[in-house]
């Protein structure tokens, strides 16, 4: 009788044995794997939150970040970063992606359903409901409402807030006569009447006073900014002691206030509207100090910028009254 060594009789079981941990193995790794992939693409799936900058005049602008700086409110959009000031910006909202529907059905918009798309690269006014009106420089309508560029500022505002969008016809505006002046409106008769009123009162070119009261409230008489001015020309508190406003939030006091202020400046810099606004913004004494020239302040620069043009359009277009020479006559020291 052959005798078979221990070993080769083992071989078998440990080939065996060999097997069916191969074979468990493989059935282990797998769910690991789906795990794994699972886990991945559930990350993978996880986005950013949305940001939004909630403007004072109720717009909601969509950005890729935002930061608070010394300067205002810096926000970054399509790679490039923009300074916004800060009494601009009432709050700045974070929110899943996930759960914002109204952006993810604007990005849907934009993206599918550019039959619905009307551009207007051209300076346009957009109407609001309740009568309001905002000039733009460009406009880009969307069924989910419209984009629109304003000196570096984009803009969105919903579709439930427009009324209409018009073109400016530019050509209408160069060929009329100077007695024309170009259309402006707070959205408010009573609003117009007073700009109108201390302006000619005054001999302030009242465009420019509807300009700055734009730029400074978007004209809500009730805001109040994080430094303390206050109203529609949004009066510091010293401005409004030394001219009599005793109410600041009376929109009557506020524009007469905010007129003579103007006004004052204007014959202080011999009637350099570039001056005259930097003052406004960030203070005579800055002007002064910087020999009489705009200080190096973004926040300043962008604010005499952002005005200047518009009103230089206007001043382009029609035949402005002279102010200077007559006021500074009896109004220098």
């Amino acid at each position: 009788m052959i005798r078979i060594p221990t070993t080769l009789r083992l071989l078998p079981l440990c080939c065996f044995l060999l097997i069916c941990s191969n074979h468990a193995l493989s059935q282990t790794v797998k769910p690991v794997g789906k795990e794994v992939a699972s886990a991945t693409t559930v990350d993978s799936e996880k986005k950013p939150d949305q940001i939004r900058l909630k403007l004072t005049d109720g717009t909601l602008l969509v950005v890729d970040d935002a930061w608070e700086s010394s300067q205002g409110i810096w926000y970054r959009q399509g790679g490039i970063s923009h300074l916004v000031p800060r009494d601009r910006v009432k709050a700045v909202e974070r929110t899943p992606r996930a759960q914002d529907k109204a952006v993810t059905e604007v990005q849907s918009v934009v993206q599918t359903a550019t039959a619905q798309t009307g551009v207007f690269d051209k300076p346009a006014w957009i109407y609001l409901v309740g009568g309001a009106r905002v000039e733009a420089d460009s406009a880009t309508e969307l069924a989910a409402g419209v984009w629109y560029k304003r000196g570096s500022l984009s803009i969105f505002i919903e579709r439930s807030r427009i009324d209409r969008i018009e073109p400016e016809d530019m050509e209408k505006v160069a060929e009329s006569s100077g007695k024309k002046e170009r259309g402006w409106s707070t959205g408010s008769q009573k609003l117009d009447a007073l700009i109108r009123q201390n302006g000619n009162k005054y001999g302030v070119d009242p465009y420019l006073v509807f300009l700055v009261m734009e730029q400074e409230s978007h004209f809500n008489t009730r805001v109040v900014s994080p430094k303390g001015a206050q109203g529609l020309m949004q009066l510091m508190p010293g401005t409004s002691a030394r001219f009599g406003v005793r109410r600041p939030h009376d929109p009557s006091q506020n524009i007469s206030g905010g007129t003579r202020y103007l006004k004052q400046l204007l014959d202080k810099f011999n009637n350099r509207v570039d001056l005259v606004l930097a003052s406004y913004n960030a203070g005579e004494g800055a002007v002064i100090k910087y020999g009489h020239k705009v200080p190096p302040y973004r926040e300043t620069r962008d604010y005499v910028k952002r005005i200047s043009y518009r009103y230089q359009r206007k001043v382009a277009t029609t035949k402005p009254k002279v102010v200077g020479n007559r006021s500074g006559a009896t109004g220098g020291r």
